[in-house]
């Protein structure tokens, strides 16, 4: 570990005190051995009006600039040790380790954290070292020898100390001079001080106002020259020279001048709050003690600024703010913080200077503000980013609009409110269109803990004491307060859901149409998206409490229309853009209606398809995923990384669509609680492989149903007579032989899935079903009667019409026009020796690769073919049944 600090030797009091850490512990002569570590300097604001007991220490470490790269790292592992051996004791110590060549030169080593401010600022920086810096021990600063006159010939004047001896080069530190701010820096400061406000407004306020004037005012000398040259004058009062109040005068000077009254009043209370003295509690008894000189000095400024006690009154008894004090002073905070930003950033464009802070740190000082300040819908603002040490509230009362006479849907905060009459006596604290965002609001802000006694008086909805203590304590459990801010990992990636929790049906009896009445519905089906015989939604409204990885708190209230379908697809948006973590979902329903078994249903719902979607940390996952709800039915798939739902009224409807064809393969997964009572077309869609065309059948007395999932995973399916076991299938498997046949002739390269149709029968194992495989051994055996094909012609923007063949015989569309299925039944039936009603198969059909006006399809997808194949023997099968 490097050691030895220079021109520094331990007296008898540190050698004692190292000895009572170790006994035998001796001072060893280091002979002409040069120090490693040059100089330790304590800057900001100990010793100053500005330092109070929630102030932290900052140490400049500076080591000779030869030391290696691995004595560094020691060096900086050391601190931060002593950093965490400080915080053991309560106490905000942060070490800084670099040189002074590097500090010259620019050469930053640590990237921006939470008191590093990496690139930001330069000789900002040291302009405020200058004039607050504490020599430790070690090397004084050059600087002090050059007159404050000469700042601009400085290494002029240094060259001439060392070179005619006046010093001894190693005696002394040169950190450079500040002869004037560069303009390049004023942008990356501001942005700096920004970040800084999110934690600590008050003296951030300060320094940012300074950066602006310093921009301003740049034929002004800085405050550290002005500092040196009234020391050099002389000047040995120290309440004079106090760093603190010599910024303060500037700001004063500067903000007087320009007629800006409301921003020095804010300047005023960020530095008596920052000195952190409450003047109005501090009696004679205080100002003889160790404070004395700092209640003296600040008690001088008031009685110039001319504040009452009143004012002071205030400020000192910050512990008492409220939420509505506390949000105004935030606006004001924000807004003047805001104001300079953009002063800031409009001066280095007008300019054309290059911001003297790195690419890197701006993104990322700027993501911090944005989290911190942005508004955005649904985000849940933080009114108190250290303004106030709590916010917390003994009462609070929630009342409905409606309570007030007035009507309306809102939601009112009050504190202390027992009779509701007392409402229109009462300030409100704040107003919302939903409950929950209220109890989220004052939950994120510290309004409302675990201590509050609540009073909720809900109108005509059903919201409860016991609700919100239940919500509370899901909040409670969801996410901590205050909210912490982001690490500099989390800021340094994309922005990212971490968390969701959704409270169902606040305020909200499912079924109050029959809880009014005193009944309560039962029933064998207790899926909650379709329950009891009338297969209703219980979830009516839908509250979507989120975190993200940048730790900003939103809400989004879902309350009309398919609530949960919204807030699923929201969801999945999110998830999407960044599938390697998977948000967690909690979901939360009070015990009223059912509360719990629809909690368990919508936790299932949501892990069920964020599983199917983004397994394996990646998606989304191409696929069809199919939700019953509410005797409607959702089909779910992602165009992208964009999901989208469509809303299908009826089983029919459900069925066409999941035949439309498909440009790729997508298979179609069920939810849980979907077509429970088509167990085999569940089954099938389990069974589905890409590239495959499946014949699924299931044979119940005198009717078959058929299934056929094609290479690209859509569904048709169809009911028909069995006649005979030995030909249920064969018309369909001739069918699909000559559809794979002239495939493999107008394409070199079939996927050999396609070279044959695999069948299975539908069976019931244990009260599973389950496809059997069974090969067709009789698909190629002559048909009776004769084939019938179809030829499409498509012609301009019209439907698709056929031209058909009956063995040798012709019908064309051109001869028949719309007569033409008729003219084809009269033949079929004139030629059958028996008038049995068998059914009319067609065995061949021909589509134009037009069939859409907008495409030309290359590759026609099998489930297509079926359709047309089944219209048109639909249309003969009428047509014949009359003859009958």
């Amino acid at each position: 570990m490097p050691y030895g600090l220079s021109h520094y030797q331990p007296d008898s009091a540190a050698t004692s005190a190292a000895r009572r850490l170790a006994r035998t512990f001796s001072i060893r002569d280091e002979g002409k051995r040069r120090a490693d570590i040059e100089a330790l300097f304590l800057m900001g604001s100990p010793g100053t009006l500005g330092h109070s007991v929630a102030s932290d220490l900052d140490v400049w470490l500076c080591h000779r600039d030869d030391l290696q790269e691995l004595g560094v790292r020691h060096l900086e592992r050391k601190a931060q040790r002593l950093t965490e051996w400080a915080s053991s004791f309560g106490i905000e110590l942060h070490v800084f380790v670099f040189s002074a060549a590097d500090w010259r030169d620019g050469r930053q080593r640590a990237e921006v954290n939470g008191e590093n401010c990496g690139s930001a600022q330069h000789y900002l920086l040291l302009d405020e070292f200058y004039r607050t810096g504490i020599h430790l021990g070690g090397c004084y600063p050059l600087w002090w020898l050059v007159p404050s006159e000469q700042e601009g010939r400085y290494r002029e004047c240094v060259n001439r100390l060392v070179d005619c001896r006046f010093i001894r080069d190693d005696e002394y530190i040169d950190f450079g001079a500040v002869p004037a701010i560069p303009a390049e820096e004023f942008l990356g400061a501001g942005i700096w001080q920004l970040y800084k406000a999110i934690d600590a407004p008050w003296k951030s306020i300060l320094k940012i106002f300074l950066i602006e004037c310093y921009a301003q005012t740049q034929e002004q000398p800085v405050l550290s020259r002005v500092f040196k040259q009234a020391v050099f004058s002389g000047v040995t009062d120290v309440d004079v020279l106090d760093p603190y109040v010599m910024l303060y005068q500037r700001l004063e000077q500067w903000l007087a001048a320009s007629g800006a009254g409301a921003r020095l009043d804010l300047v005023r209370r960020s530095l008596y709050i920052k000195a952190g003295l409450p003047l109005t509690r501090t009696g004679a008894a205080g100002e003889q003690g160790g404070e004395f000189w700092r209640a003296r000095l600040l008690r001088s400024l008031v009685t110039g600024w001319g504040w009452q006690k009143k004012q002071m009154e205030a400020l000192d008894n910050r512990q008492l703010w409220r939420a509505e004090e506390v949000s105004s002073l935030r606006r004001a905070v924000v807004s003047e913080l805001t104001h300079s930003y953009r002063l800031l950033s409009k001066m280095a464009r007008d300019h054309g200077e290059q911001s003297a802070i790195n690419a890197n740190d701006i993104n990322l000082l700027g993501r911090k503000l944005y989290a911190a300040f942005q508004r955005k819908a649904g985000k849940v603002e933080q009114v108190n980013p250290g303004l106030a040490p709590s916010l917390a509230e003994e009462n609070l009362a929630f009342h409905h609009q409606s309570e007030q006479g007035g009507g309306g849907d809102g939601w009112l905060l009050y504190r202390d409110l027992e009779d509701p009459s007392d409402a229109f006596w009462q300030p409100v604290i704040r107003r919302s269109g939903n409950l929950a965002e209220l109890v989220v609001w004052c939950y994120c802000n510290g309004l409302l803990t675990r201590s509050t006694r609540l009073n909720v008086r809900s109108g005509q909805g059903g919201a409860s004491i016991s609700e919100l203590r239940e919500m509370l304590d899901a909040l409670a459990g969801f996410v901590r307060v205050p909210v912490a801010p982001a690490e500099r990992e989390a800021l340094a990636l994309g922005i990212r859901p971490l968390r969701n929790l959704l409270f169902i049906n606040v305020g909200v009896d499912p079924q109050s149409h029959l809880t009014e009445r005193g009944l309560h519905k039962l029933s064998a089906r207790h899926d909650s998206l379709g329950f009891s015989g009338g297969r209703e939604n219980l979830v009516v409204t839908i509250d979507q409490v989120s975190v993200n990885s940048w730790h900003e708190v939103s809400l989004q209230h879902y309350a009309s229309g398919d609530t949960l379908i919204q807030c699923l697809k929201n969801v999945l948006a999110s998830v999407a853009l960044n599938p390697r973590t998977i948000p967690s979902v909690e979901v939360h329903s009070h015990n009223r209606g059912h509360g719990g078994a629809i909690a368990r249903r919508v936790q299932e719902l949501f892990t069920d398809v964020l599983r199917q979607f983004f397994a394996g940390g990646s998606g989304p996952h191409p696929l069809r995923y199919v939700i019953e709800m509410d005797r409607r039915y959702f089909l779910l798939e992602f165009s992208g990384t964009e999901p989208g739902f469509i809303a299908l009224e009826s089983r029919a409807a459900l069925m066409e669509c999941l035949a439309q064809s498909r440009g790729a393969y997508l298979p179609v997964v069920f939810d849980r609680y979907a077509l429970l009572d088509e167990p085999a077309v569940r089954a099938a869609c389990q069974t589905s492989e890409p590239n495959s065309i499946q014949v699924f059948y299931t044979v119940r007395g005198e009717r078959a149903q058929v299934l056929v999932i094609d290479e690209r995973g859509s569904l048709f399916g169809w009911s028909q007579p069995v006649t005979s076991r030995r030909y249920l299938l064969a018309p369909l498997l001739r069918f699909l032989d000559n559809l794979i046949e002239r495939r493999t002739l107008r394409f070199s390269e079939v996927p050999v899935a396609l070279a044959g149709v695999r069948c299975y029968e539908m069976a019931v194992t244990d009260g599973l079903w389950r496809p059997e495989y069974r090969p067709q051994t009789d698909a190629g055996v002559p048909l009776p009667g004769f084939e019938v094909q179809a030829v499409g012609i498509q012609e301009g923007d019209s439907r698709v019409r056929f031209d058909l063949f009956c063995g040798e015989q012709e019908f064309t569309v051109l001869q028949y026009g719309d007569q033409l299925i008729p003219a084809v039944a009269h033949y079929i039936h004139s030629l059958r020796q028996s008038r049995d009603g068998y059914l009319v198969y067609l065995t061949d059909v021909h589509l134009p690769h037009d069939l859409d006006s907008r495409v030309y399809q290359q590759d026609i997808q099998t489930s297509q073919y079926l359709y047309y194949r089944s219209a048109l023997e639909d249309a003969l099968n009428r047509e014949l049944e009359a003859f009958r």
